[in-house]
């Protein structure tokens, strides 16, 4: 079963059990995936990027999430933390700080970089790997630490 076959069955899933909060959340979901599949005149979207389509969500919602805090609306933060939930249940089991250091090092060693200029081949070994699975971000400022030093 695919991803997206995945989300389709817990929306009906969720309007069966009348959960509507629950229902909205996947909703937007499939509803982001869609829109990326029309955008990109690709369908099914295949998994990896039904994956970046929700990472992108979370991240959204993150980051909505600190504003709504930080201006005292507690119920606006309230409900993208619910949905940060909703949405995180569709993406692999993160990895921990020493799964990722061990990757970078073995990706290191695989294409066999040795300075910042080969950063691009060091990422793209771990992207398929990491993908869903740690952010990005944070892996990026590692592999810069790695290679400068």
């Amino acid at each position: 079963m695919s991803l997206r076959d995945r989300i389709n069955q817990e929306m009906k899933e969720a309007m069966r059990a009348g959960d509507k909060r629950r229902l909205g959340a996947v909703r937007l979901l499939l509803a982001a995936i869609k829109q990326v599949e029309v955008d990109e005149r690709l369908s099914p979207l295949p998994d990896d990027r039904v994956l970046a389509v929700i990472q992108k969500m979370v991240k959204q919602r993150r980051e909505s999430l600190e504003q709504y805090r930080s201006a005292g609306r507690d119920d606006l933060a309230e409900q993208e933390a619910f949905e940060i939930g909703v949405l995180e249940a569709y993406l692999p089991k993160a990895l921990d700080d020493a799964e990722v250091d061990a990757l970078i090092d073995e990706a290191i060693a695989a294409s066999g970089a040795t300075s910042m200029k080969e950063m691009g081949k060091v990422m793209g070994v771990l992207k398929p790997k990491l993908q869903g699975r740690a952010d990005m971000g944070k892996v990026s400022a590692r592999v810069k630490a790695k290679l400068a030093g």
